[in-house]
């Protein structure tokens, strides 16, 4: 999203998940949706646990059935060493394949937060106390050769601890119940949001510890757009990737797109944290 005050979350699926993600798309009634970069960062108000068990609450501490081994001195405890991480895992244009660039605003606003208001509005809002840190990147395929402008994010959140991670994925399951329409700019919004949970052992999920996918319309005027948007949790980190569809760009590209670039971000998590088991 060019704006950097209210943003777009999307969702996606890593080539690792691509079958599970898929499959939840078609349980959910397919994929025909479309968002720009919708802050791929949700709200963490809402109280209630996501559909994994909620993991222990010490900072680090991995969930006893998880993909990922993390070394404990390699988790971040300060805002310095999770901003470090952060910058390192979040897709930077050149990620997501041939003919990215960056957008005109490249990334979010440094000590900001994707928030979801109670107008059901994106804008970013300073850090909670949950958050380490939080990044945005913002890319782009510009319109040509008759097809439209691929819009594309790449987010990272680390969190204080597993169980505010864990929470925010309950959050963000609950959005599309609590906000039907979501708001990204003026003439912006999302709308028909179905979303699904895929803890780890289920459905195919055997590379993260939880999976919020997230379909629906992207509207923009007259103009309607396939949206996919998914949120990934390993230990106190959560990785979002967001693709607007655009004239000329398959469901099967777009998903193509997502999965890889989720699945890097995924890659990158564990040679930060570690390792996987």
């Amino acid at each position: 999203m060019g704006n950097d005050s209210i943003v777009v979350r999307r969702r996606t699926w890593p080539w690792g998940v691509a079958a599970s993600v898929v499959t939840a798309g078609l349980v959910l009634g397919g994929c025909s949706s479309g968002d720009d970069d919708k802050a791929a960062e949700p709200s963490a108000s809402a109280p209630s646990k996501s559909a994994a068990a909620s993991a222990s609450p010490s900072a680090g501490d991995a969930s006893p059935l998880s993909p990922l081994e993390a070394d404990p001195a390699k988790v971040p405890r300060t805002k310095s060493r999770a901003e470090e991480l952060a910058a390192a895992v979040t897709l930077e244009p050149q990620g997501w394949g041939a003919g990215f660039q960056a957008q005109r605003s490249a990334e979010s606003t440094p000590g900001t937060f994707a928030v979801l208001d109670e107008q059901c509005r994106w804008e970013r809002q300073s850090l909670p106390p949950s958050v380490l840190a939080s990044l945005t990147r913002y890319s782009e395929i510009p319109a040509a050769g008759g097809k439209g402008e691929l819009k594309v994010s790449a987010s990272v959140t680390v969190h204080t601890t597993v169980s505010d991670a864990d929470e925010r994925l309950a959050s963000t399951l609950e959005e599309p119940l609590r906000c039907r329409e979501q708001q990204v700019r003026t003439d912006e919004w999302i709308a028909g949001l179905q979303s699904t949970a895929t803890p780890y052992g289920q459905g195919g999920n055997n590379y993260a510890d939880d999976q919020i996918v997230e379909i629906g319309k992207y509207l923009t005027g007259n103009v309607e757009q396939s949206y996919f948007w998914l949120v990934t949790r390993l230990g106190t980190v959560t990785v979002a990737v967001s693709v607007k569809g655009a004239k000329g760009y398959s469901d099967n590209e777009l998903n193509v797109y997502a999965s890889s670039a989720t699945n890097a971000m995924l890659d990158g998590v564990k040679f930060q944290l570690g390792g996987d088991n």
